[in-house]
């Protein structure tokens, strides 16, 4: 079992990362919670194949289980499905001293944090993180959201849960692109983090590898991004390194309604910032050639005939991280060596080219 810790002023949780952690649900929630009623939130893809294991599991260790299920894909991420959950756990009786489980990948763990932070206005929240994107990046650090209409994560909180678990197994039901995806943000974390770290997802040649070294992969994602998310919770500076790819990657995931999973669009967002800030002497000459290696080698996009079209310079006006007309792009100088560059969204025509 490997454990990292995650502390805050506020708050002190433990991702644990393992292979046999679905055998333990039970035990591992009883750890964290005293006995108490407990909405475990999924989706039409996870819950026919671990709903009704995890809640047995959860009900012979003397919780009370409400099983909701909403539809798969990012349109449950809404304001309409957040307030639909909670009038259910009204009329289900639930209080401030209860809690919600978000069994699932990206998607439902935002919505149960969402649901969580509002419900009562708080009641506890655990990740059990079925994706390689919940179980490298969205699952830690707190950031939960919601979209509103065309505009992605835009309502939001911050909200720790009390624990996260992350356990390998569930990914063997992953289909390979929903696997890859994933490992678009992986990617992201090891060039953001250390030459370390970027030297081992060069070593991965194939999806096969991904999914052998897949708690390897975890682990060091996870501790990269505990210690950034430990040291900036609310996003005010370094926090930010962690949009890298995004801005673009963004844009085009919303004007390619569907076509294009987040990972994907991130993999695209990566290659196209490093290429433009390398032609402007930020980044290093060869660090567009190196992502590219790493995302096309598993099948990972790395171009968009999306960028620079009209609907894309209007997405990134409404980017949440346009301050007053000025966006914070993430850059690399070099591996382990990110930073921040501000643009106007007025240049942004002529930055992208």
């Amino acid at each position: 079992m490997t454990t990292v810790h995650v502390s805050f002023d506020q708050k002190v949780y433990d991702v644990k990362i393992n292979s046999q952690l679905h055998h333990r649900i039970g035990k591992e929630i009883s750890d964290a919670w005293s006995p108490r009623k407990i909405v475990l939130l999924t989706d039409s893809h996870v819950g026919p194949l671990y709903l009704t294991d995890t809640q047995k599991q959860l009900e012979q260790a003397g919780f009370d289980v409400l099983p909701l299920q909403v539809p798969a894909g990012e349109t449950s991420k809404s304001l309409v499905v957040a307030g639909e959950l909670i009038s259910q756990m009204a009329e289900a009786g639930f209080t401030r001293g209860d809690g919600l489980i978000a069994l699932g990948g990206g998607v439902i763990g935002d919505l149960g944090g969402v649901v969580a932070s509002l419900y009562m206005r708080g009641i506890a929240f655990i990740q059990i993180a079925t994706s390689l994107t919940a179980q490298v990046d969205s699952s830690v650090g707190g950031k939960t959201a919601v979209n509103l209409g065309q505009t992605k994560n835009i309502a939001g909180t911050f909200y720790q849960p009390d624990l996260v678990l992350v356990d390998s197994y569930y990914l063997d039901t992953l289909t390979d692109r929903d696997l890859v995806e994933g490992y678009g943000e992986v990617v992201k974390t090891s060039a953001l983090d250390s030459s370390d770290f970027f030297d081992f997802t060069g070593k991965i040649q194939s999806v096969s590898d991904i999914r052998k070294n897949a708690q390897e992969l975890s682990r060091r994602a996870i501790v990269y991004k505990a210690k950034i998310v430990m040291a900036d919770e609310k996003e005010a500076s370094q926090r930010q390194y962690l949009n890298f790819g995004h801005t673009i990657g963004h844009a085009i995931e919303l004007i390619a309604h569907g076509e294009l999973r987040h990972g994907e669009a991130v993999a695209i967002g990566m290659v196209a910032m490093t290429s433009r800030m390398a032609r402007d002497g930020v980044s290093k000459n060869d660090l567009t050639a190196a992502l590219k290696q790493r995302l096309e080698v598993v099948g990972l996009p790395t171009d968009s005939q999306l960028i620079g079209t009209p609907e894309f310079f209007e997405r990134l006006i409404n980017d949440k991280k346009n301050h007053g007309g000025v966006l914070n792009l993430v850059a690399l100088e070099a591996v382990g060596k990110p930073t921040l560059i501000m643009k106007k969204v007025s240049d942004m025509s002529a930055f992208i080219g």
